[in-house]
């Protein structure tokens, strides 16, 4: 090891330049709007959207609804470890944002929050050695389990020193993370956790940005090019991807936030494009233009249900897959 100490490859194209150009630029109008911060809801919200994500990346077959119930205290009729996924990570989020995240010790201690009663090896660096499959088809083998200790403590020790922008540094660490596969499970939610916590110390509405959801729409490419940096050992392609991820889940938020106070405005549009039938949530959305679903629900079908404007046509099952919704005929 030089006297530099370890330097993970990466290259910074221009792409990437643009990007995080973009980034800041849609930071500062966030920043100056501000009305996340001011916004517990939205905060919560955003939070089980970001838990539920990274679970269902991870197989985890609980809906976005159950794991609301969940976090909420209630109980759900579901597999035991998926409900325990549910708890741990709501935990690990909450203890998370105090976290430092250039200590190894406080790593370790999300770990054992996030996979407590799921493995053995829970707060523990794996003992043993670990391939990642796609399918039946190994795509990675992990580094052998005595280095992990050596290898983890250099990628924390190059995070803390690394004169880079924290977008590039979250991204590359996010990467060489997964390519050690510290742990013996949990190595994709730790990762993306980990990475939320490097850029909640640089702009801290990173705390509460589900930019997980995205990642889980495009969950097929982020697995395509983590194998595309594993064969290339240099992980540009990932940070580009990642960048871009960020983008999207910043602009989303910027439209939740532009529309917080324009739910009179948009509970009339709600209705101008009812007519005398039942519509589902997807129908409704299409109607309005929309893909953003808890903008939908928060801000459209949330607050006519509560005017008493539209009904659901299965009442005493709000969460049920064949509800619909129908205009209410006032006399």
């Amino acid at each position: 090891m030089s006297k530099k100490g370890y330097v993970p490859p990466y290259t910074i194209t221009d792409k990437t330049v643009n990007l995080i150009s973009a980034i800041t630029e849609i930071i500062t109008k966030i920043t100056i709007n501000d009305n996340m911060s001011n916004n517990p809801r939205l905060r919560r919200d955003n939070r089980i959207r970001t838990i539920h994500a990274s679970l269902a990346i991870e197989n985890n077959s609980l809906s976005l609804d159950q794991v609301t119930d969940i976090i909420n205290g209630k109980r759900i009729l579901g597999a035991p470890d998926e409900i325990c996924e549910v708890k741990n990570a709501f935990e690990a989020y909450n203890k998370l944002l105090e976290m430092n995240p250039y200590s190894v010790k406080d790593m370790l201690l999300a770990h054992k929050v996030l996979m407590n009663e799921l493995t053995k090896e829970a707060g523990t660096f794996r003992s043993g050695g670990v391939g990642v499959f796609a399918g039946e088809q190994l795509v990675h083998m992990a580094s052998p389990a005595n280095q992990v200790p050596h290898l983890m403590k250099e990628l924390v020790d190059w995070a803390k020193k690394a004169e880079v922008h924290p977008l590039i540094k979250s991204c590359v660490f996010h990467y060489e993370f997964e390519f050690i596969h510290p742990f013996a499970d949990g190595n994709g939610r730790m990762g993306r956790m980990w990475q939320t916590l490097l850029l909640y110390k640089w702009k801290s509405l990173f705390g509460w940005l589900p930019i997980e959801t995205l990642i889980r729409e495009r969950q097929d490419e982020y697995y395509k090019v983590l194998g595309e940096c594993d064969h290339s050992a240099d992980s540009g392609k990932f940070i580009e991807f990642l960048l871009k991820t960020i983008y999207d889940a910043l602009c989303e938020i910027t439209d939740t936030e532009q529309v917080g106070e324009q739910v009179t405005e948009q509970v009339e549009r709600l209705l101008e494009v009812i007519d005398d039938k039942e519509y589902s949530t997807k129908e409704l959305m299409e109607l309005l233009g929309l893909k953003h679903r808890p903008t939908f629900r928060d801000n459209y079908l949330l607050p006519a249900l509560e005017l008493g404007l539209i009904e659901m046509t299965v009442p005493d099952k709000p969460n049920s897959s064949k509800q619909k919704y129908k205009k209410v005929e006032h006399v």
